[in-house]
């Protein structure tokens, strides 16, 4: 498709899906931020390692959250729309795109015979491994629904809602349930399981404008009829989108419950057994990891408010000399891969600060030690580390990663998946490139 020049005058809307709500970011063509809007969701339901939730309540919650956005802006200036959704969500759905299933979550583990049957014909480098896999749910579905046409992630079926037509999913969505991205396409191992190929979406490079408003759906909120819907992508992509970074070299970390790391390389790195694989963006590779560590391993010892009285009191430029691996119960995959290792996070000393300040230290140890794990496997070591996330607004934490990392690290200026939505929106013009 050819590009067209974007216009600073143009409006592109991203569309940000997560666990608990809804969330909607307008920017210009030139990249500011005009206009913003939440929704909540229902929570998942849970029993036991089944988590599901209701493609009904996503679609209620993005058409209010798209009709309180788009008051405030100039809805003729709308150009494109792009959804990211949580990773490895999926539903079944008959072909006119009315769910036959719950989704199953991205945090649903309860396909555990599935992923046995998976991981008996899966090569090892494949994302669609372990009963967390889009892939596993699938064929738990699938069983179940024999009138199912698609197979679409939580992504897709939003996007789908917006065309008026389903089938067509996103090469960083599809990652989970099997797509190769070396060679783009499903690749032929898939045919070794008991598994319904016709249900396998399409897969788009994200940003490739897929087509126009529904008809109805411009009705309904009164937009243009050419506004264009755009592949879109994953919740942490487009966190990572969000922030700017788009050099090789470049990393996000993500402070939140976990330490998320990711950085831009020039080539894939796959290490399932570390939880590490790789999306494309263009000519380039994400790759990236999760710890356990991070913020839910500082709340086993103090409340968010204590953290926040501390913070003054900490001295980034005396190292406590304190070797601790905070973790909030037994079992590491990345940087290292052991089920059953303990946090480490004693001796305690008396003072409050002092700990506190030693277990910042131990997770920017493992900061650092996940970017050289990554660095030995083929990514770059970082030029330069994005924060996102709770802790990114702790300065004097951020000034412990610096000195642990050896590279600058930085408060990113936005952070959002919404966010980075749009911005994928903005670029629909071109894409990421082949």
């Amino acid at each position: 498709m050819d590009s067209v020049p974007a216009s600073d005058d143009a409006l592109h809307l991203g569309l940000d899906l997560g666990t608990s709500g809804v969330r909607a970011v307008v920017v210009a063509g030139h990249g500011d931020v005009q206009a913003t809007a939440r929704e909540a969701l229902p929570p998942s339901l849970r029993d036991g390692a089944r988590v599901t939730q209701q493609a009904a309540d996503w679609w209620a919650a993005v058409r209010r959250v798209l009709q309180a956005v788009l008051t405030q802006v100039r809805r003729e200036r709308l150009m494109s729309i792009a959804v990211d959704g949580t990773s490895g969500t999926l539903l079944l759905a008959d072909a006119q795109g009315v769910p036959l299933t719950p989704a199953l979550m991205y945090d649903d583990v309860a396909s555990l015979a599935e992923a046995a049957q998976i991981a008996a014909v899966a090569p090892p480098d494949t994302a669609a491994r372990g009963p967390g896999c889009a892939l596993a749910r699938l064929l738990h579905l699938q069983a179940q629904t024999p009138r199912a046409a698609h197979a679409l992630h939580q992504a897709d079926w939003i996007a789908g809602q917006l065309l008026g037509r389903f089938g067509w999913s996103d090469e960083h969505n599809a990652l989970k349930l099997g797509y190769d991205p070396l060679s783009r396409r499903w690749p032929n191992w898939l045919q070794g399981l008991p598994l319904r190929m016709e249900l396998l979406p399409q897969v788009a490079v994200p940003g490739t404008r897929l087509g126009p408003l529904a008809p109805h759906i411009a009705r309904e909120l009164s937009l243009p009829a050419d506004v264009q819907v755009v592949a879109g992508t994953t919740d942490g992509v487009a966190a990572f989108l969000a922030t700017g970074a788009c050099e090789v070299g470049e990393a996000v970390t993500s402070l939140g419950s976990t330490l998320v790391l990711k950085v831009l390389s020039a080539q894939p790195v796959w290490a399932p057994q570390y939880g590490i694989y790789s999306h494309r963006l263009g000519r380039r590779w994400l790759a990236g990891g999760a710890s356990n560590s991070g913020g839910a391993a500082l709340l086993r010892h103090f409340t968010r408010q204590r953290m926040a009285e501390l913070s003054p009191r900490l001295r980034p430029g005396q190292w406590t000399g304190l070797d601790y691996y905070p973790l909030p119960a037994p079992g590491e995959r990345f940087p290292i891969n052991d089920p059953a290792l303990a946090p480490r996070d004693t001796p305690r000393p008396a003072d409050d600060a002092l700990f506190f300040q030693g277990l910042l230290e131990g997770i920017a140890n493992v900061e650092a030690l996940g970017f050289r794990r990554l660095a030995a496997l083929g990514a770059p070591y970082p030029s330069r580390v994005w924060t996102v996330g709770g802790g990114a607004a702790n300065a004097p934490w951020r000034h412990l990663r610096q000195s642990c990392l050896g590279v600058p690290v930085a408060v990113a200026a936005h952070e959002e998946a919404a966010y980075g939505a749009a911005q994928l929106a903005r670029r629909s013009m071109g894409g990421f490139g082949p």
